[in-house]
């Protein structure tokens, strides 16, 4: 982004994998490197995991650049344990950085975006958050919530020129020490960095949606439902006879975030309802 022109904050406290002690050179390297290199960008050691920190960020671009026209959450930790034995203290350590912190830094850019008719938000989910993974529970909450932050982002954004959509990545970086990736085929971090760069763009043309960014393959993920089927009235053994037909998604449905998916869910609902009713006093 600093190399098509962005003014970009970079944001790093440089705590460890699992969020511990801190360490301002990786921010300072970075922004070294863009300024070496022609580019305009500032320091900003705050930790999104709290209210302040993430204000503080945002405050951060609209001091030394007048505004704020693109935000990527891309901060997070790793704690891992099994469902049986994690912590509470894990739990929320990880939310703390990678739902709540997306919220930290949405919540103050949000209201600026929208005075300004402007904005572009790019939340990161993870394959964890679509389909969960062992040992992390903590990660696939956090994960999962960031695509309904983003959803929301895309609603309450579509009339004032924000568009909001969630980056679903995978790389191999420095989080990748101790797994063996020797089989693995090309998948640096420049592979994601088009699809963020994208979504970021001034020509993005899509909002309330995932994209995926995976060894070069970029997709889009949606959620879908089967058609289902409708009953005036149901007993538990009349789903588990329906269950083959309940479940058949050989015809699947998507309702898209914006404009209207939430509603769209419902009038489709409603109008099996009414469709069957009105041939059942046919």
């Amino acid at each position: 982004m600093a190399a098509l022109g962005a003014k970009v904050v970079v944001n790093d406290p440089g705590g460890s994998l699992d969020g511990v002690g801190g360490d301002t050179g990786p921010a300072h390297d970075v922004v070294r490197e863009i300024l070496d290199a022609g580019g305009q960008a500032v320091v900003s050691t705050d930790s999104v995991s709290t209210p302040n920190g993430g204000r503080a960020i945002i405050d951060t671009a609209q001091q030394n650049f007048g505004g704020v026209d693109i935000v990527v959450h891309n901060a997070g930790i790793v704690r891992r344990a099994s469902l049986q034995d994690m912590t509470y203290d894990d739990f929320d350590a990880v939310l703390d950085v990678h739902l709540r912190g997306a919220f930290h830094v949405v919540r103050p850019a949000f209201p600026v975006m929208c005075a300004a008719g402007y904005g572009r938000i790019v939340l990161t989910s993870s394959i964890g958050g679509l389909y969960g993974n062992h040992d992390v529970a903590n990660y696939a909450v956090a994960k999962a919530g960031v695509i309904g932050l983003s959803n929301v982002a895309a609603l309450e954004g579509a009339a004032h020129g924000v568009k909001s959509n969630v980056i679903v990545p995978a790389a191999v970086t420095r989080m990748a020490e101790g797994i063996d990736t020797s089989a693995y085929p090309p998948m640096g971090p420049e592979l994601v960095a088009p699809a963020v760069g994208y979504l970021a763009h001034e020509s993005c043309a899509v909002t309330g949606e995932m994209f995926i960014a995976l060894a070069g393959r970029v997709a889009t993920a949606t959620v879908t439902e089967s058609p289902g089927v409708y009953r005036p009235s149901w007993t538990i053994a009349e789903v588990a006879e329906s269950l083959g037909a309940i479940r058949d998604r050989s015809e699947p449905l998507t309702f898209p975030v914006v404009p209207d998916g939430h509603n769209d869910h419902i009038r489709y609902s409603f109008a099996m309802a009414a469709q069957n009713q009105g041939a059942a006093h046919a």
